[in-house]
């Protein structure tokens, strides 16, 4: 975990770095569309400290009062960080309705506009390389911090383009309605964040194509066994949670048995990081599909 927590360190630099930059292109221009991006902004320095937090707290060891560790805490961060970004996105929305009623003409935009590009290309590269990573480390707070710089980064384009075209044309108008749109799509990418996360806070179940490929672990290395049912999966952070219950023959010795259960858990473990195995051994009687191993 300590290269998550490098990582989410660097986030904040690199966000206080890009804030800078667009702070200083609205506070030149006065834009109502630069103000939403340099605000957008703001949230992402916001994630990132939530996200450091939570990759420190995460990596703390399962204690007496949290048995199966604090990884979930990722999930509580990035319904966090969803949160900032619908706030964000509603103070965009006001203030650019303050500027439709009272449009002012633009200072130095050129400037402006090639201020706000240098901090969209330097958020472009980070989030590529955060994504990566948090899909290496299996870290819902990286992933959801590498989702708002994208956001941030098609935001930054569209303002560009859209306000150079107000600069061409001289329509002052259409500032404030680039803000607003960018306040509408900041707010999407909040919601689908929180929706998300609320699934794992909630045990949510991972893709099916995940769920079937351990199926087939189990049938492919259970030799010996009768039948392995009540398969249940659920993530929790990077950590990923199984369990089932499998049938031996009755007068199998617990040895054998043993076996088997070690045989099953390295096979998967080899194939999926982070997995926590839990097997439930039970007698012939129990079995729900007798002469054949299923799940």
């Amino acid at each position: 975990m300590r290269r998550a927590e490098n990582l989410a360190a660097g986030s904040i630099a690199v966000g206080c770095i890009v804030l800078a930059v667009k702070g200083a292109a609205w506070w030149i221009t006065g834009s109502a569309a630069l103000y939403s991006d340099a605000l957008e902004t703001v949230v992402n320095v916001a994630a990132s400290v939530v996200a450091f937090a939570a990759l420190r707290l995460s990596a703390k060891p399962a204690d007496a009062n949290h048995p199966f560790g604090h990884e979930k805490v990722e999930f509580l961060s990035a319904v966090v960080e969803g949160a900032l970004i619908i706030v964000a996105a509603i103070s965009i929305l006001e203030h650019a309705w303050q500027t439709w009623l009272d449009p002012q003409p633009l200072s130095a935009p050129w400037l402006g506009l090639g201020l706000n590009a240098v901090g969209g290309a330097i958020n472009f590269a980070w989030a590529a390389a955060l994504m990566r990573a948090g899909r290496t480390l299996r870290s819902p707070a990286l992933v959801a911090d590498a989702r708002h710089l994208r956001s941030d980064v098609i935001t930054s384009v569209g303002v560009i383009a859209g306000l150079s075209l107000a600069v061409l044309t001289g329509v002052l108008r259409l500032d404030p309605l680039l803000a607003a749109a960018t306040a509408v799509h900041i707010l999407w990418s909040g919601f689908r964040l929180v929706r998300e996360s609320i699934g794992g806070l909630m045990d949510e179940a991972p893709p099916t194509e995940i769920v079937d490929r351990v199926r087939a672990l189990v049938a492919e290395n259970a030799d010996g066994a009768l039948e392995a049912h009540d398969l249940r999966m659920r993530y929790a952070g990077r950590l990923t949670f199984l369990e089932f219950h499998l049938v031996v023959p009755g007068r199998m010795s617990v040895a054998d048995a043993h076996d088997i259960c070690d045989r099953l858990e390295a096979a998967l473990k080899a194939a999926m990081q982070e997995l926590v195995i839990t097997i439930h051994v039970e007698p012939e009687g129990k079995a729900k599909h007798p002469g054949v191993l299923v799940l």
